[in-house]
């Protein structure tokens, strides 16, 4: 009798196994045709397996909450799943549920901030990215400069790049980690001029603070039509400076006239006293940066070619010509802004 119950036991768990085994290979279940379609899970901190399972069981997707129950208990890894967003592919099977809630990474995002563009420029990105917080309300270059701790203006202090996220981080944790690249950016390559000064590899440049070199890199950013030119971009701006020349640089009028700017600079713009970022009036730098500048940039503005060119013109096809005297720059301006100005005339490269 005793046997005969033994044997009763063992057929009854090992049916119970078998079972279990089955619903634990069981897929998850993606109502779509696609292969492709996955579901995204967000566990939010604070939030127990327990809840979770039953809530994707109701959801549809989750065969048997009590199974994926039972492989936690039994692995003892409930407390290892992490919050965020996680993807579960087509074809995920239940028992590999867990391993991907608790070993996988979660979900990210990314938004990008481009070089030559203003701080102004980014503040859709910011507002449109998917699952960032928006938490600085309302999104404006003033409160970004609060919200950074800064004393002058914020333009020019967001490293451009790309940042990835999590569902749930924030439009300042985005900024700060931004303005902590820039920092860090800017200090290592004022570092290395400073070191190479030191030991006279390189004459000293008409800048007293690496923030006026930040300046004079946002210029080059705006300037530069093919990467390979912002040195002798810089060198012909550093010259200038050195000469007590004034820069005579459309961006930083533009960068001046803010919303006044409509996409035609006029003489009037030229000849206004008022823009303190006039350059065609006013010597020296402007009193910010007036665009995002990358290590690139700032590398150049540091790292200026050598050389004796005074002026440079837009060519059309991206680069520049450069010319020492003013009478070769008008020749210069004659040829390639009047004479050879076409519909596919163009002062950055063609899109490829």
């Amino acid at each position: 009798m005793l046997k005969k119950l033994f044997l009763l036991a063992l057929l009854s768990g090992l049916s119970l196994a078998a079972v279990i085994i089955y619903a634990l290979q069981q897929p998850i279940i993606v109502t779509s045709n696609s292969a492709k379609e996955s579901i995204v899970v967000e566990i939010k901190k604070g939030q127990t397996l327990s809840q979770l399972a039953y809530d994707w069981q109701a959801q549809g997707w989750l065969p048997h909450a009590k199974v994926l129950l039972l492989q936690a208990r039994i692995l003892d890894n409930a407390k290892d799943i992490k919050p965020g967003e996680f993807e579960l592919p087509a074809g995920t099977r239940v028992y590999q549920v867990l391993t991907l809630l608790t070993q996988g990474a979660s979900k990210t995002y990314k938004v990008s901030f481009i070089e030559g563009t203003r701080l102004i420029d980014i503040l859709p990105r910011l507002e449109q990215a998917p699952k960032l917080i928006q938490d600085i309300q309302p999104l404006t270059t003033d409160n970004i400069q609060k919200t950074l701790g800064l004393e002058t203006l914020a333009e020019g202090w967001v490293y451009p790049d790309t940042y990835v996220y999590h569902h749930g981080d924030s439009v300042s944790s985005i900024l700060k980690q931004a303005h902590a690249r820039m920092q860090t950016v800017l200090n290592e390559e004022w570092q290395d001029y400073q070191n190479k000064l030191a030991k006279q590899h390189i004459k000293q440049l008409p800048y007293k603070t690496a923030y006026e070199a930040l300046v004079m890199a946002s210029i080059v950013e705006k300037e530069t039509g093919q990467a390979s030119e912002r040195p002798e971009i810089a060198g012909v701006f550093v010259r200038r400076l050195e000469k007590n020349m004034r820069l005579e640089t459309d961006p930083t009028v533009i960068y001046g006239l803010g919303e006044d700017y409509q996409g035609n600079l006029r003489k009037k713009h030229l000849r206004d006293r008022s823009n303190p970022y006039n350059t065609y009036r006013t010597k020296g730098l402007p009193p910010t940066p007036i665009a995002l500048a990358g290590r690139a940039a700032i590398n150049a503005a540091l790292n200026p070619d050598n050389g004796d060119s005074l002026y440079f013109v837009a060519k059309g096809d991206g680069s520049h010509y450069f010319s020492t005297t003013l009478t070769e720059h008008n020749k210069a301006v004659r040829e390639y802004q009047i004479y050879r100005r076409s519909k596919d005339y163009r002062s950055a490269p063609a899109a490829k």
